[in-house]
């Protein structure tokens, strides 16, 4: 509807507004329309006088409420949800399993407000050719007629007066003399501005379309046969005349003449063995998805279980069992080494052999994956038990083993042979005793990989890989007294030290430290073969690890069958830490995420987690995780990368343990601050524990 106009104004609300737009500047005109208010019904009028100058006229209806500015800048906070308020909440049906009535949770929120079954047809379509042909003979002549009609009717002058009305009124433009009034072609009729929806007002429901896609059906084909005895002699006739015909080809090739050779393929004997291959790949990929299926739960576990009691702990932390790793034809075996493939992070191999020299014998190396714990994915039986093994950082398929014979290998899993690629004999230098640990080094200036070995006859023996034979280096011969120089050799025969244990520092290439059966670890450099940098001496019984930290530069642990396990500072010759476990110790290992986390296991199947900066004097994880009590346990490792742990024990198993929250929790964010990251500062956590331990020596001295 015409909005009314106010007295006094000569042109209409739309054009002052135009107008005073483009002329006056905005804040002269709400200036000027601010000095007049009207008090009986709160309009705001502009001077009058000048009609250029003023302002839009604002309206206030009479029950809008008065807001203050502090209630007008309130906002209020609604959630929208997919619930609908108007389901019931109290349904109730009745359990035949339970004999009574009980309430429904689970309600449907779906609200329907509007369905529409539509019937309408495309133009082109056949249906709607079909229908139009049925209807367009009944529909035709009056069509046709209506059309004569209008033709022929000339225009009254009535009719041209009243459609230039019509268009007067739609359109301001229109004159009653316009070319399309006079020729007789009606306007389109406008809008109704009164009753009239937007498109953008109106929600359309898109409708569902069918998507289905057809694959073309496999072959099919009837067969049916008897099976009877001369069938069958006809059968095995038929493959014996194949198999000699297959024989007389392949003698027959070397006769024919080279130039033929380059041109025809040999033909090969097909032998059960190569499909066999062909699947191969196949039916490992089906077997993990079967054990992954059946193991569902554990795999479960590994990825998302966290242990909701640690929230009610403050510092101590559980272990849960993951799988169970074990071979039968290694029942009878200990694990005498675990290690962990560093590029395929689920990969680890496992040596199994003796530690009791009385019952010495076979040995077997084997590979598992954690997608597949039923059975490993390499097996390589050994003649002599397996004591030590490290898998090749960056050639994931090369490993180096230790026998207890005294022999050193190498194996390439990319062979499909059980037997090594490369292996010492008497005659190249091997050990006179077992060998307790073997480790991978940096490519020597030839790029020739090398890696070193310690046993017991006291040597420290470097090994290069050089074409197809390995070549020994001596680096250091351990005596109790010390390094045997060569001029002492000739004289006599010094008591040689026994070499148990050693590990290379993770930052300084040429430091390593060597642990004794004496209970001795000495300090040696790659350079020096006649010399000890340091010796401390550590435990009252054999040394069985030696580790340096992950991430100080100066920390390294050790155990012992003492019951004890030590850290050091390795510029200090007494112990910075020192915990007794109450058994022998078989193994420990330094976290790969924390500096001050490391891990023990013990003889009477407990696996003991300590973590510095959380208690300095006990462990916070104390937990047994053997079935028979008489089983010993023998080597831990931690995982790379996922927050689990794998320990083998003396009866061939090796069981993999998931940690909970509390034995590898990171220190909270506080709100605004962003924790620095990184090495440095878990190397500033170990450095802050050692500095309250160095206090009380440096005043000593000063």
């Amino acid at each position: 509807m015409p909005v009314p106009q106010k007295a006094g104004t000569g042109r209409s609300k739309q054009g002052s507004n135009a107008h005073s737009q483009s002329r006056a500047p905005a804040v002269k005109s709400s200036k000027v329309s601010s000095k007049k208010k009207d008090d009986e019904d709160g309009t705001e009028l502009g001077d009058g006088g000048d009609e250029w100058t003023q302002g839009k006229t604002l309206l206030k209806p009479p029950d809008q409420l008065d807001l203050s500015e502090t209630e007008l800048k309130e906002e209020f906070t609604r959630i929208l949800t997919a619930n609908n308020p108007h389901a019931p909440q109290n349904i109730v049906r009745y359990s035949f399993k339970e004999r009574s009535y009980k309430p429904i949770s689970s309600v449907d929120q779906l609200a329907v407000h509007f369905v529409l079954e539509g019937n309408l047809l495309h133009k082109d379509s056949d249906e709607a050719r079909r229908q139009r042909a049925k209807q367009g003979l009944q529909e035709e002549k009056p069509a046709e007629a209506s059309v004569a009609e209008t033709e022929d009717k000339p225009d009254t002058p009535a009719d041209v007066a009243e459609d230039a009305g019509d268009a007067e009124e739609g359109a301001g433009d229109e004159r009653p003399d316009s070319v399309d009034v006079k020729s007789g072609k009606k306007e389109q009729k406008l809008t109704n501005q009164f009753n009239f929806s937007e498109r953008a007002s109106q929600t359309l429901n898109n409708p569902l379309r069918e998507r289905g896609c057809q694959t073309e059906p496999p072959p099919r084909a009837t067969f049916s046969a008897t099976a009877n005895q001369w069938e069958i002699y006809d059968a095995y006739v038929e493959e014996l005349q194949k198999q000699e015909k297959n024989k007389e080809k392949q003698k027959a090739l070397p006769s024919k003449k080279e130039e033929d050779k380059g041109k025809k393929k040999t033909t090969m004997v097909e032998n059960p063995s190569d499909d066999i291959t062909k699947v191969a790949k196949v039916a490992k990929i089906v077997e993990r998805m079967v054990t992954q299926n059946t193991f569902d739960d554990i795999a479960q576990d590994f990825k998302y279980f966290e242990d909701a009691s640690d929230e009610f702990q403050e510092q101590e932390g559980t272990l849960l069992p993951l799988w169970r790793f074990q071979y039968d034809k290694a029942k009878r075996l200990s694990v005498t080494a675990l290690c962990w493939n560093q590029k395929y992070k689920d990969l680890f191999g496992v040596g199994l052999g003796s530690y009791d020299f009385t019952k010495q014998g076979r040995g077997m190396l084997l590979f598992y994956s954690l997608k597949n714990s039923t059975c490993p994915e390499f097996i390589f039986p050994t003649l002599s038990g397996v004591m030590c093994l490290d898998i090749h950082k960056q050639l994931s398929y090369l490993v180096a083993v230790g026998f207890y014979d005294g022999c050193v290998a190498v194996y390439n899993l990319k062979d499909d042979g059980p037997q090594p690629v490369y292996k010492s004999t008497a005659k190249t230098g091997k050990h006179t005793d077992p060998v307790w640990q073997v480790k991978w080094q940096e490519d020597d200036i030839d790029n020739n990989h090398n890696f070193f070995s310690v046993s017991s006859d006291g040597r420290v023996v470097s090994w290069t890989l050089v074409k197809n034979e390995l070549v020994f280096t001596d680096i250091i011969k351990l005596s109790i007294e010390g390094p045997i120089n060569e001029g002492q050799e000739g004289m006599q025969l010094p008591a040689m030290a026994c070499g148990t244990s050693f590990d290379f520092h993770k930052q300084t290439d040429y430091l390593f430290l060597v642990g004794t059966e004496e209970g001795k670890i000495h300090k040696c450099s790659k350079f020096y073969s006649s010399q000890l940098l340091e010796t401390y001496v550590a435990h009252n019984m054999a040394v069985d690890a030696v580790k340096w930290n992950h991430f100080h530069p100066k920390v390294f642990i050790s155990c012992s069958s003492d019951w004890t396990v030590k850290i050091w500072d390795h510029t200090i010759k007494s112990p910075m830490f020192t915990f007794d476990l109450n058994a022998a110790v078989g193994d420990v290992a330094w976290s790969p995420y924390s500096s001050t986390v490391f891990a023990a296991v013990t003889t009477d199947g407990k696996v003991h987690v300590f973590d510095l900066s959380v208690n300095k004097y006990e462990a916070i994880c104390q937990q047994a995780v053997v079935a028979k009590k008489k089983t010993r346990l023998t080597h831990i490792e931690f995982n790379p990368a996922y927050p689990i742990i794998i320990v083998g024990d003396d009866r061939g198993y090796v069981t993999s343990l998931k940690l909970s929250p509390n034995l590898r929790k990171k220190p909270k964010e506080k709100k605004g601050q962003e924790l620095p990251k990184g090495p440095e500062v878990e190397v500033a956590k170990m450095e802050k524990l050692l500095s309250l331990l160095r206090e009380p020596e440096s005043t000593s001295n000063d």
